[in-house]
């Protein structure tokens, strides 16, 4: 087992036992409120979340330390929630617990820890490991040593604690007052690193493959909580004037963000448009900044005017600036595009310009490639598109397109973009693709129609030599054999100088001979065993095949014309498993499907690898059903034997 998979399953028990330690304090509190059950609670189920993450993405990737760092960002909700959790029970319970002021002493820094393992994330993430160079080792060092720092000079501090906890003393060596400026750099070096880090990871984005920077983008728009935390803790000393729910809904968006968005970053990171959440995340971060500086300018100009009635006034000119930015987010969210997302507002302006451009008549749809090349920088781009009925993406050459970014239309898979194209662009493409698939669909249908028509032509022609021939061969020889005798048997009738007799039988054998010929011509062209219906005719089929043929006929009486083409599917589909596919049995059935067509299916369990397209006469029977409407499908996978499977409209 890799080492970060072992950490990471150390710091999911160890965060098991504080989560319960912290729920075990709260049964000794003599009543506690819906907030202490809130807090341990949601301490608890936080950690849970972020721990359960971890295991599973260690799980997933081993090797990673990614994992391991979600387990210890799971770990501190509880860690803190315990450390405070023992002095508030020892308050609630009117005297201390063994060691409480010891351990409040030692957790006055321990708020770092919200913050010190997510920005070891950013430095490490996606790939487990910190970029090379001097910059990203120091912002490492920092994160790790600066913190210590702090909580080991905030645990020194002589400073009274604030109430409840204004009896609690300070059992624990403490410094002068003199030396406290020192934490204060210290706390201002963690912003420096907190803003040091994200550098790291800006840089890392610049220098990553397409996949790594899509993680990146999802891991970024968790990450952004980091500042955000800030900012609800001025929020609320601004409004309250000391900590309160505004930074908990920071910290949660925190340790909910993070953890979720990371896995999803390094497991599913093609799940959805990364660049499409984080502009919304963006605009939204905006209005709300906006919304809060209204804000805070209403109550300081409300305060001076108004004294202690600023408050409404606030609230007021808030709720008014709100009415205004909301329907107005759309032309934010665009200008933010514009700021941070030129590519892809390029990318979404020139497919909608295409498409008008179709619409008028000015450019063709197959132009898509090329406009998606050069709106995202990107001349290696490819669009490949699946054509009706097909399982392969093609470009508009007919080169395979193995790989890339779906392009869906009604939840199906239409077309494929091998390059770096995001996935809003994709969608807005969908049109596009599925204009130049009917294209192509209708294209080919059209070049089939002329293949099939020529095909038609050369087979009749063909079929036309083969009769002359065999009529001047076969029946034709023999009339003109007939009557040569029968006039020489004229003209030696009386002078018993020729056996009339003899010559006469040999006239009649020459004529059987002829008519056997003609019908053999004839049943080439129709067998005459039809005239009895398809039922006799495939049972005489079944008699003259050389191998075990079942056959099977369900439905009323067919047309003729129905039942010539059913029997001749049937007949060369046979007469190819026999000679080609070397089949031991064929089964043949034909049936009537309910909306009214009739479906012949001939299978067989040869040796398969049939191929309409190489001149066999299954070709032929593509072009004899295509003649009537219907449609001829051919299954044949190497071993598996062959189906063959016409569908023939047949309207009673």
């Amino acid at each position: 087992m890799h080492w970060p998979r072992r950490l990471s399953l150390v710091t999911a028990s160890l965060t098991a036992v504080v989560a319960s330690g912290g729920c075990t304090l709260l049964f000794l509190v003599p009543d506690p409120t819906a907030g202490d059950v809130l807090t341990v609670a949601g301490a608890a189920v936080v950690g849970a979340f972020s721990t359960g993450l971890g295991v599973f993405v260690s799980g997933r990737r081993p090797a990673s330390p990614v994992g391991f760092l979600l387990t210890l960002i799971g770990l501190v909700p509880p860690l803190i929630m315990l450390s405070d959790a023992y002095g508030y029970v020892s308050l609630q319970r009117a005297r201390l617990l063994p060691g409480a002021e010891v351990s409040h002493q030692l957790s006055a820094g321990l708020w770092t820890l919200w913050y010190v393992p997510v920005m070891l994330l950013v430095l490490v993430f996606p790939d487990g490991r910190l970029p090379a160079g001097r910059f990203p080792r120091l912002v490492l060092y920092g994160v790790l040593v600066d913190p210590v720092v702090f909580d080991v000079l905030a645990t020194l501090d002589p400073t009274p604690y604030d109430p409840p906890y204004e009896d609690f003393g300070h059992p624990l060596p403490t410094a002068p007052s003199s030396l406290m400026w020192v934490a204060f750099v210290s706390l201002g070096l963690l912003m420096v690193l907190l803003i040091c880090s994200m550098l790291v990871m800006r840089r890392r984005y610049r220098t990553a493959e397409p996949v790594q920077r899509a993680q990146v983008k999802w891991f970024a728009l968790g990450a952004v909580a980091l500042p955000g935390t800030l900012l609800f803790c001025w929020t609320d000393y601004l409004l309250f004037g000391e900590v309160g729910v505004f930074i908990w809904l920071g910290l949660l968006a925190l340790y909910l963000g993070v953890p979720s968005l990371t896995a999803l970053a390094i497991l599913r990171h093609d799940l959805y448009d990364v660049d499409r959440a984080a502009s919304a995340v963006v605009t939204w971060a905006v209005v709300t900044a906006g919304l809060l500086a209204v804000y805070s300018a209403a109550s300081a100009s409300g305060g001076l005017a108004l004294g202690r009635g600023s408050a409404l006034v606030a609230s007021a000119a808030t709720a008014l600036v709100a009415v205004v930015l909301v329907p107005v987010k759309n032309r934010v969210r665009r200008r933010v595009d514009r700021r941070f997302y030129p590519v892809r507002q390029a990318a979404l302006a020139a497919v909608r310009a295409l498409e008008r451009a179709v619409h008028e008549g000015r450019a063709h749809p197959e132009q898509l490639e090329e406009a998606l090349r050069e709106a995202l920088r990107a001349p290696e781009l490819r669009v490949g598109y699946l054509l009706p009925g097909g399982t392969e993406f093609k470009d508009v050459d007919g080169v395979r397109v193995t790989a890339g970014l779906l392009v869906r239309a009604a939840g199906r898979a239409i077309g494929v973009i091998d390059g770096p194209c995001p996935r809003e662009v994709a969608t807005a493409c969908a049109s596009l693709v599925e204009t130049v698939r009917l294209r192509a669909e209708l294209a080919g249908a059209l070049g089939e129609v002329e293949a099939s028509r020529s095909r038609l032509l050369r087979a009749g022609y063909r079929e036309r030599r083969r009769l002359e021939r065999d009529l001047h061969d076969g029946a034709q020889s023999r009339l003109v054999t007939l009557g040569m005798a029968l006039r020489l048997a004229q003209r030696h009738l009386d002078d018993d100088t020729v056996d009339v007799d003899g010559l006469l039988d040999q006239a009649v054998a020459e004529l059987g001979t002829a008519v056997a010929e003609l019908r053999e011509l004839a049943h080439g062209l129709r067998p005459s065993s039809l005239d009895d219906g398809l039922g006799p005719a495939l049972e005489a089929l079944a008699a003259r095949a050389p191998v075990r043929l079942d056959w099977r006929l369900d439905g009323r009486a067919l047309p003729d014309d129905i039942a010539t083409t059913a029997y001749f599917v049937a007949s060369e589909a046979v007469t190819n498993a026999v000679k080609h596919a070397e089949a031991a049995t064929i089964g043949v059935v034909v049936r009537e499907d309910g909306d009214g067509a009739v479906r012949v299916t001939v299978r067989d369990d040869g040796r398969g690898g049939a191929n309409p397209r190489t001149g066999s006469g299954l070709s032929g029977l593509t072009d004899r059903v295509a003649a009537l409407g219907g449609r001829l499908h051919i299954t044949s996978g190497a071993g598996a034997g062959t189906t063959v499977e016409a569908v023939l409209p047949c309207v009673s």
